[in-house]
């Protein structure tokens, strides 16, 4: 239903934020993945959207995260975040995910967006810091779109995320952000905990209502400290939530962003076909958020972040090796052959916790969103055509 989201956007979102998602995020995206492929046929691979976690803090407690909330505070400073876009804009990157612990907890989140006009900057958050004032700073700086998670209704939310009232606050953030006409998302860690609630029309339906302009529904993995293995979904579950994105960005009046199959629905893995990697809140290089393991940092190279990732060992075999395995989440998957590229490449534990070696051996072997035989192929055209050349295996699985 492209021409009623359009529509929508066009009467909801401030003019100049549209721009610059169009231009910055939209354009510049493209040709950043074109220089990616290029660069690919040099035997370079330097991933076209880098993930950050600028911060460790956060002021929820949630079943099955991965990142030390409760560890003393650890943040990267605005020098290294600025060094760090400056270096990968210069290698064609516009594009940057923000992570954390919480995001808007880094007192200098908003100092980056209005220091690089020229990108565009996805923030995952709770929403929770968002007040009317921070969302007009956000309007300011015009490069940015929250994605604002939400874990269940009013019960299922206080559960999984570990405070008192949670979904209130959410959406007091989610709100603010409307009303100051920002590109505002909803991500969801689907489980068995909130799969009946969400994973449903009238949901969509209501956050349409609501003024959200697109949902991103990403399935569980049970890792970390506290990996509650029992919210995982099954294959057939798995395999529901990436029937009902097809569905639904192919009839509602919202974007529908999903990141583990192509345009035929094969299954892929971001960081095994590289097109992303991601930086810890100590500056760690690691494969994926939930990888917690490197050998190099942001600083290294006197900063220079693309010779870092480009010549990087551990990432390399990372790549090679998951892929060969499977094109689902080898850290799901296989565990043990994760370790095993651990320790062969004598990676050491990024968490504060220094127990990830442990948590891997205590893993069991699971389903990701690897099933073959059951691929869902792109219905809507939009979608087809942006994946076949922007968003697919990369020659990974070949």
């Amino acid at each position: 239903m492209l021409p009623s989201l359009a529509y929508r956007m066009v009467r909801t979102v401030d003019a100049r934020l549209l721009w610059k998602f169009s231009y910055n995020f939209g354009f510049k995206g493209m040709l950043s993945v074109q220089r990616f492929k290029r660069e690919l046929k040099k035997g370079k691979v330097f991933p076209p959207f880098l993930y950050v976690s600028i911060i460790n803090s956060c002021n929820l407690r949630c079943q099955g995260c991965w990142v030390d909330v409760a560890a003393p505070q650890a943040m990267i400073s605005f020098e290294d975040l600025n060094r760090l876009v400056v270096n990968a804009k210069k290698h064609g990157n516009t594009f940057f995910g923000i992570l954390g612990g919480e995001p808007f907890m880094h007192p200098d989140l908003i100092r980056l967006l209005e220091a690089h006009p020229d990108c565009y900057f996805q923030i995952f958050t709770n929403g929770h810091f968002i007040t009317d004032e921070v969302a007009a700073k956000l309007r300011r700086a015009g490069n940015a779109t929250v994605l604002i998670s939400i874990e269940g209704r009013e019960i299922a939310s206080d559960i999984r995320r570990g405070r008192k009232r949670v979904l209130n606050h959410t959406v007091n953030g989610l709100q603010a952000c409307i009303r100051n006409r920002i590109i505002t998302g909803v991500a969801t860690s689907v489980c068995q905990s909130n799969f009946e609630e969400l994973v449903r029309e009238e949901w969509v339906d209501e956050l349409i209502q609501w003024g959200v302009h697109y949902a991103w529904f990403h399935t569980y993995r049970p890792v970390g400290p506290d990996p509650r293995p029992e919210l995982a979904l099954t294959p057939e579950q798995v395999l529901a939530v990436r029937r009902f994105g097809v569905e639904m960005r192919n009839r509602k009046s919202i974007g529908f962003v999903d990141a583990y199959w192509d345009d035929k629905g094969n299954a892929l893995c971001p960081a095994a076909v590289g097109i992303s990697h991601h930086i810890s809140p100590w500056g760690d290089i690691e494969p994926c958020p939930i990888i917690q393991f490197a050998n190099e940092s942001i600083t290294d190279n006197d900063g220079d972040i693309y010779k870092t990732m480009t010549e990087s060992r551990l990432l390399e075999d990372f790549r090679k090796s998951a892929a060969k395995a499977t094109r689902g989440c080898i850290v799901l998957e296989r565990p043990a052959l994760l370790k095993e590229i651990v320790e062969r490449n004598g990676a050491h534990d990024t968490t504060a916790r220094k127990q990830a070696i442990a948590e891997l051996e205590a893993m069991e072997s699971r389903n990701s969103q690897y099933n073959l035989g059951n691929e869902i192929p792109e219905k809507h055209w939009l979608y087809r055509f942006a994946k076949k050349y922007w968003f697919f295996g990369f020659g990974a699985y070949t």
